[in-house]
């Protein structure tokens, strides 16, 4: 049975589409418009307490029982599990797995998302601060980004879940005014990223109404 995905168009919702059609699980999609509240529905509330999007319900669970996760960071790592692939079960290769897992969840994501809300303010005064801040974060992130992968083909030895969870942000680069060519290992990472298929599938389902 397929895997539903509670989603809508943004970073983290692509995190998960890149995720399944890479894992070659089958899923359908449930849309969650944000922009119309549906995040805030009691139904979508039994499986995202948080009222954020991604959610999923694996109808075949554990022990064949359904299941539903919530948070972005914590669907990549269960589907990890259930499919065996990109998390490796050596604690030394997952470590890396993780920790940039979490880079993206704490910091490159916040930071980025940061900049989108404050560039949509139409008061200059309210903008200016909010933007310069988060901007030099996010642009700090980058670096961190670009520095790492100068020595690593991807953000741990082998392509896993925090490549996809990276990758939805990076994708909205333009949007939110950082110019890749500033950041030439993560260029080429992303090139090389969006050029798989799977990737590919993942950015093309259709994820809004």
């Amino acid at each position: 049975m397929a895997i539903e995905l509670y989603a809508f168009d943004t970073p983290n919702g692509r995190k998960i589409s890149v995720a399944l059609e890479e894992m070659g699980l089958a899923y359908t999609v449930k849309f969650v418009d944000i922009r119309k509240g549906d995040q805030f529905d009691e139904a979508f509330l039994r499986i995202s307490p948080n009222n954020k999007i991604p959610a999923i319900i694996d109808p075949e669970g554990p022990g064949g029982a359904p299941l539903s996760v919530f948070e972005s960071g914590a669907i990549l790592l269960y589907l990890g599990e259930k499919t065996g692939k990109f998390l490796p079960s050596d604690l030394c290769e997952r470590v890396p797995v993780l920790e940039w897992l979490m880079f993206q969840m704490g910091g490159f994501g916040p930071a980025p998302g940061q900049v989108h809300h404050f560039l949509g303010l139409e008061d200059e005064a309210d903008k200016r601060y909010g933007l310069a801040r988060f901007s030099q974060e996010t642009n700090r992130l980058y670096t961190v980004m670009d520095r790492r992968l100068s020595a690593h083909e991807h953000f741990a030895d082998d392509l896993s879940v925090a490549d996809f969870a990276i990758l939805g942000w990076v994708w909205r680069h333009e949007r939110h005014r950082v110019d890749l060519a500033n950041f030439p290992n993560v260029a080429r990472w992303y090139e090389a990223m969006m050029a798989r298929p799977g990737v590919q599938r993942g950015f093309a389902v259709k994820l809004s109404p």
